[in-house]
């Protein structure tokens, strides 16, 4: 009876340490403002995976193309060449694919937690302002009418990293440049 309980004992215990790793990857998902950008500069805080300009082809130059299993955004340029960006993807259960639009770009967005993650976080703020604390960094391009975005973060140690709540996140400095390269009604192809 006694290493039956210690084996319950040791299954609450990881149970709780999953539920404390699910609450930790929530917390990176949207609270990734933070210390390393300030103001109109940016300083340090680098992606870990260089931007770099590769061949793609089959797409329309200015198309925005993310692969989630790379943990690549790619915008087409023409020539058979895009930019290759870092970022950070879902996690299992909040990986996605399709087409859609950008309908709206914001610099220093503010932020309001959707309901899904206020159930799974009832702890979380119900709005932040834009700011170097936003967990949508200094900038955010909106994804068609989904819940989703291409927006900045301030833990680049999650660029190649499968670690969000569905939103594709970029070093402040990749999503600011990108920001100045792309307009409303870009189309942005996802695929797995």
């Amino acid at each position: 009876m006694i290493r039956g309980l210690g084996w319950l004992y040791a299954v609450a215990a990881m149970l709780a340490a999953g539920n404390a790793q699910a609450q930790l990857f929530d917390m990176r998902d949207i609270m990734g403002g933070g210390p390393n950008f300030r103001g109109g500069g940016y300083s340090g805080g680098r992606s870990p995976v260089a931007r770099s300009t590769v061949m793609l082809t089959g797409y329309a130059p200015g198309t925005i193309v993310i692969h989630t299993g790379e943990r690549r955004l790619y915008l087409v340029q023409g020539n058979g060449q895009a930019i290759s960006y870092g970022i950070g993807v879902g996690r299992d259960g909040f990986r996605w694919s399709g087409t859609h639009r950008i309908t709206a770009k914001k610099e220093w967005p503010s932020w309001t937690p959707p309901a899904q993650m206020l159930r799974r976080r009832p702890d979380l703020p119900r709005h932040m302002p834009g700011g170097v604390e936003n967990p949508l960094g200094a900038r955010a391009m909106y994804l068609g009418s989904t819940l989703y975005r291409i927006h900045g973060s301030n833990e680049p140690e999650t660029i190649g990293q499968a670690v969000s709540s569905g939103c594709f996140r970029m070093t402040n400095e990749d999503v600011t440049d990108l920001y100045s390269r792309v307009g409303v009604g870009t189309t942005v192809v996802v695929k797995n």
